[in-house]
């Protein structure tokens, strides 16, 4: 079974920096890409970054282009966000995500192809 937590979330001041992170348990991590939303409240889910099963590509959401990073550690099965320059409009609940099936990277938009993470809160104060 699928297993995915996310961690690392908080307070933060604008203008500072949070990494999450999001660890998986399961199956074979290094054959499934790896992605992150937000939802903030009120609001739809947004498509944050994702990457491939390989790290070798990686997509971002254009709020997030030159300010949030997506990696993976395939030795600890862990994925990560880094998040710089953080914004009062990046508060939200962010979600780890691995796509279902192996060796595809997914659009994040097909929310039923993905297995989730409960969330954790990021809140930065302006």
């Amino acid at each position: 079974q699928v297993r995915l937590v996310e961690s690392g979330g908080g307070l933060a001041q604008a203008g500072g920096s949070l990494r999450l992170s999001c660890g998986a348990s399961g199956r074979a991590f290094s054959r499934f890409s790896m992605g992150w939303v937000r939802q903030a409240p009120g609001k739809e889910r947004d498509f944050v970054a994702r990457i491939s099963w390989s790290g070798g590509v990686t997509e971002y959401a254009d709020f997030g282009k030159g300010r949030f990073t997506i990696s993976r550690d395939k030795a600890e099965n862990l994925a990560y966000l880094q998040m710089n320059s953080l914004k009062s409009a990046d508060t939200a609940v962010y979600y780890c995500a691995q796509y279902k099936s192996p060796f595809v990277l997914g659009p994040i938009g097909e929310y039923d192809n993905w297995n989730w993470g409960q969330g954790t809160q990021v809140t930065v104060a302006s």
